[in-house]
């Protein structure tokens, strides 16, 4: 074998060493690394909210809830409402604001003793609440608002003697003024047009029928045969006035006082006619 043929065949021995290495190198691949340990970020800091900042949020909570409530969203409003009275830092007007507001959601929604409640809280919270007068007349919210007021009003009463049993115009009248007092003005007017027709003994529950006849047809915007009602109470009773708070009413205070004129001028025109005949 000559140099050449030996030089030849050792080019190809480290030819085939080397090809070998490399195919070792591939089938391995990379070397694993090591599991890297996750790092937990530390926990966020929560800055602690003033009293001031409580407040702005009470009075965004109520802003929000005025504006739902004007735009027909109850439920929403009741929610915001709600939210701004739990922050507990309103001031006793907010308070009542957002109590008168509420009280007018439960009244519409047919949620009465929740309604009563809210007025009541209303005005225990601060000695200055009182609705507008178009707020007063409203003829859902309207005699609620006025019995809440009138029951806090009230001296606190002793206790009641055993009642003797109603006769059937008394009891009729009796369901009348509740059906008044929860805001359903037909059926009151009925009901006490019904007691009126069984028969009242006493001039007191006469009046009284008439009276929540009269402020039944007020309401329900039959302005003349209110006046009506109002003219039959003076014939019975001629001393008859309406309490300071209802007086004022701008559902009836016109009608009542056109009776109260009406009766006077009748009386003084009998006196004279009576002194003329002697």
């Amino acid at each position: 074998m000559t140099a050449m043929h030996r030089l030849a065949r050792l080019f190809f021995a480290l030819a085939a060493a080397f090809f070998l290495g490399a195919c070792g190198v591939m089938r391995s691949g990379p070397s694993p690394e090591a599991p890297s340990k996750s790092v937990v970020p530390p926990k966020a800091v929560v800055p602690p909210i003033s009293e001031g900042q409580l407040r702005d949020r009470a009075k965004d909570n109520l802003a929000l809830g005025m504006r739902q409530y004007q735009s027909g969203d109850y439920d929403d409003a009741h929610r915001s409402l709600n939210a701004a009275l739990d922050h507990g830092v309103l001031s006793k007007p907010d308070q009542s604001r957002a109590r008168k507001h509420l009280a007018f959601i439960y009244c519409v929604t047919s949620r009465e003793p929740q309604c009563r409640d809210e007025f009541r809280k209303a005005m225990e919270i601060d000695s200055g609440f009182d609705l507008t007068s178009a707020e007063a007349g409203h003829p859902i919210w309207g005699p609620i608002y006025l019995n809440v007021r009138q029951q806090l009003a009230a001296p606190a009463a002793p206790e009641p003697k055993p009642a003797a049993p109603r006769s059937p115009g008394q009891q009729l009248l009796a369901d009348g003024v509740a059906k008044y007092d929860a805001g359903e003005f037909d059926a009151a007017l009925k009901l006490l047009r019904d007691a009126l027709k069984e028969g009242l003994a006493a001039k007191s529950d006469q009046v009284k029928a008439h009276k929540h006849a009269a402020f039944s047809l007020c309401l329900l915007r039959r302005l003349t045969p209110c006046r009506g009602e109002f003219v039959q109470i003076f014939a019975i009773d001629p001393d008859f006035s309406l309490a300071p708070a209802e007086a004022g009413h701008p559902s009836w205070a016109k009608p009542y006082a056109t009776a109260k004129q009406r009766a006077a001028q009748a009386r003084e025109k009998a006196a004279k006619s009576a002194g003329s005949k002697k």
